[in-house]
């Protein structure tokens, strides 16, 4: 039977999310490349692009501008599936942001070097009524 929620399993992803959220208001790139598991199936899908394997998900961190990546966390929830693969979905919030809100979502995994993303998809929309 497939255990969810296991809490020592649930508290390793959540500090791998956390540090991953410093990484990225910080723009600690070598951090966010770490966090990311190093492989040609690794997808990440972006407000305007749409990036296929490490390789291009590091070459877009590394030209990334550092401004303006702070911002304000809502309705994080991180689940753990067995002992090995995690989702975790957040809202986003940013001051130049008016009117809008952000969704991010990463499938995480762990790896022989630890937690690291697979997957992530981040996107904005118009503030919901």
């Amino acid at each position: 039977m497939l255990e969810i929620d296991i809490p020592e399993v649930k508290a390793e992803v959540e500090a791998a999310f956390a540090e991953y959220e410093r990484a990225l208001v910080t723009n600690d790139v070598e951090t966010l490349d770490r966090l990311f598991l190093n492989s040609e199936k690794t997808v990440r899908y972006g407000g305007a692009e749409n990036l296929y394997g490490y390789a291009e998900i590091a070459a877009f961190r590394a030209a990334r501008s550092p401004l303006g990546l702070e911002r304000r966390l809502e309705r994080t929830l991180i689940t753990t599936y067995g002992r090995d693969m995690a989702t975790a979905w957040t809202l986003f919030r940013r001051d130049s942001m008016a009117g809008k809100v952000g969704r991010q979502s990463q499938v995480w995994l762990r790896s022989p070097e630890g937690w690291r993303v697979v997957a992530a998809h981040v996107s904005v929309i118009v503030e919901p009524a």
